[in-house]
């Protein structure tokens, strides 16, 4: 798929107005999600994300009759809130790379506070706390790419 393909493809989904798109083609999967246009005409939001998919190796596979394996469960946080991703972007810990981390391990949070920066289609978007309590786990490494829903946080309420 090369860029006039992509270019066309979103084309002709906003031509359609249809919201969300996914394609799975030569071991490359692409999902396109866009939030309804805003009163005022604009678009809220329009995430995408390009991924490679692992081709299954026929004799590999299990053999045939055995029922699949489960998936692992989410393990559910024992001791605090989860706090997940609103949307698909690389997840940044501090405002900028000479700048100290907006939270660490250990620190006290406040409703409201600004826990991270996801960067979406080159905007910075504060991801602030939920819960007033102590950061007790964070999820991903700076850099590193999230998607929708992925655990970024795990807050202890106080």
């Amino acid at each position: 798929m090369d860029i006039s393909d992509l270019k066309e493809i979103l084309r002709i989904l906003e031509a359609q107005d249809i919201t969300e798109f996914e394609l799975e083609q030569d071991g490359v999967k692409l999902r396109v999600c866009r939030s309804a246009v805003t009163p005022g005409g604009a678009v809220a939001a329009v995430t995408s994300h390009l991924a490679p998919v692992p081709v299954a190796d026929p004799a590999a596979s299990a053999s045939p009759g055995a029922p699949p394996s489960p998936a692992p469960a989410a393990a559910a946080p024992a001791d605090g809130t989860l706090v997940k991703s609103p949307i698909v972007g690389t997840f940044y810990r501090a405002p900028d790379p000479n700048s100290p981390p907006f939270v660490s391990v250990g620190d006290r949070v406040k409703v409201g506070q600004v826990l991270c920066i996801i960067e979406a289609m080159k905007l910075m978007n504060e991801i602030e706390a939920e819960v007033a309590g102590e950061v007790v786990k964070i999820h991903p490494e700076n850099g590193q790419p999230v998607q929708y829903g992925d655990p970024l946080f795990t807050v202890r309420p106080a």
